[in-house]
């Protein structure tokens, strides 16, 4: 029974630690969200403020009939309104007179005569048209009128730049306000935070099932695993270990059960055998066996699939928020009423996929959907796409195949770049050896399910094993 209450506090205080680091992250990404939320306010705000002060200034210019830059392109426009207007007259003129010509040669002088009365009648239209407009604008050069309208024009922007001076310092005062309100909060968090964590590790040594499991250093292991189809072993008692933070690669010939072993440590597969033992965000040693497929993201697991799996019919930017769900920590009510806790949390996760999608170089395509967008930058998103969760361990399945080799050299540099800035471990499967002895720190070969070898790219290259289930033997 005490063991079982112990279980229970152990599940209810990790599912508190989880909340309160991903609170205690929260406000530390809107802190960079509001910074950039006040900057855009502040220029809209100062646009329009500076938008309405020119249009009464040019309103005072029109009344006093001094001249004005804005006086001067409003008369542009209806000046260009005009002359379009007429053109299109001279050109009707123009057909209707060649129709008559054609129609009847015998009274061309008679049509010559109608034709300069009508071009005669559209020109002093026009030109009386053109007059109004100059009457309209017309300046004047009165020493009290431009006096009148410089002073309004001097004070105007005195007021201006005091209007600019006292949003900008009611803006400042606002944001520094919120920023020692929410750094207040995070430091309430973050003792809450330890003190959890402290109840958390007291309990670990009586509920860990699996401490002996993994060594220090390692996230992954696969103990034994098996997994048959009916009398097909599509993955036999295969054992190895993934180092943290590496690129560990898993190669062999097709139909060797490389897919399998992806699918069994993301669940989609439940093995006939044997276990995965994964070391999670909170440095637990767990089973993946334990777990549902629903689940396995939860702890930092995120897969690609050899086709490129995107929603089609929405941008590349939505496709990434789509993604970040998961980290979503607003319930249904807050969604049903749009809270201002929902508002917030949407826009973290959407300043969250910019950042994302300009790290990879995506910006260029955030606002276009996947249709019709190279092949290579398809594969690109899909990675986006799995660095929303922030994951500790990134499965890539076939990432390179369909494309060329630029495009391949492209994502090698964007893989090890992922590795780095978001210190995370990748495991790969791939058929192009090149990518794969270029980028992998440890590959392991299987073939028919068993492990043939496994070691550093050298090690797999020369080991007989390997080449002869690759190439033959004699």
């Amino acid at each position: 029974m005490a063991k079982k209450i112990d279980r229970l506090r152990r599940n209810w205080l990790s599912n508190r630690l989880d909340y309160l680091t991903a609170k205690i992250a929260f406000f530390q990404d809107y802190l960079l969200v509001n910074n950039d939320k006040v900057q855009k306010q502040t220029e809209t705000v100062l646009k329009e403020e500076n938008d309405r002060r020119q249009s009464d200034l040019g309103k005072l210019a029109f009344k006093l009939q001094v001249e004005n830059p804005v006086l001067s392109e409003i008369k542009d426009k209806e000046t260009k309104t005009i002359n379009d207007k007429f053109y299109w007259r001279f050109r009707a003129l123009k057909q209707t007179i060649k129709r008559k010509t054609v129609r009847s040669h015998a009274n061309s002088e008679a049509i010559e005569t109608w034709a300069e009365k009508k071009r005669s009648k559209l020109v002093g239209s026009q030109k009386e048209a053109l007059e109004i407009i100059e009457k309209k604008f017309a300046t004047t050069n009165a020493p009290q009128a431009l006096m009148e309208y410089q002073k309004a024009q001097a004070e105007n922007e005195s007021q201006f730049a005091q209007f600019s001076k006292d949003w900008q310092a009611f803006q400042a005062k606002r944001q520094a306000d919120f920023e020692k309100k929410t750094k207040q909060t995070i430091e309430k968090l973050q003792k809450q935070q330890v003190q959890v964590t402290k109840d958390f590790e007291s309990l670990i040594p009586i509920a860990e099932e699996h401490l002996d499991k993994l060594d220090e250093g390692i996230i992954l292991r696969l103990d034994g695993l098996s997994m048959h189809f009916g009398g097909l072993k599509a993955v036999d008692n295969l054992s190895f270990e993934v180092k943290e933070g590496e690129i560990f690669g898993l190669i062999g010939p097709n139909g060797a059960g490389k897919t399998t072993v992806f699918n069994c440590i993301t669940q989609f597969y439940k093995p006939t055998l044997g276990n995965i033992y994964y070391r999670n965000r909170k440095n637990e040693i767990i089973n993946m066996n334990d777990y549902k497929t629903h689940e396995v993201i939860r702890e930092g697991i995120v897969r690609t699939f050899q086709n490129v799996e995107l929603i089609w019919e929405i941008s590349v930017l939505d496709n990434l928020l789509v993604s970040g769900h998961t980290i979503y920590k607003t319930g249904f009510f807050s969604h049903l009423i749009n809270s201002q806790r929902l508002r917030q949390e949407e826009l973290v996760i959407r300043k969250k996929a910019q950042w994302v999608l300009e790290k990879l170089d995506l910006t260029f395509y955030q606002n276009m959907i996947p249709y019709g967008l190279p092949y290579g930058i398809l594969k690109k998103v899909e990675l986006a796409r799995t660095l929303m969760v922030n994951p500790r361990l990134i499965i890539l399945d076939e990432p390179a195949a369909g494309l060329n080799e630029e495009e391949t050299q492209n994502l090698a540099d964007i893989i090890r770049k992922i590795r780095t800035q978001f210190d995370v471990t990748i495991f790969l499967v791939e058929h192009d050896m090149s990518l794969v002895m270029n980028l992998c720190d440890t590959i392991c070969a299987i073939s028919f399910g068993k492990k043939l070898a496994i070691g550093s790219p050298s090690e797999i290259q020369n080991d007989k094993n390997v080449i002869e289930a690759y190439l033959g033997g004699d």
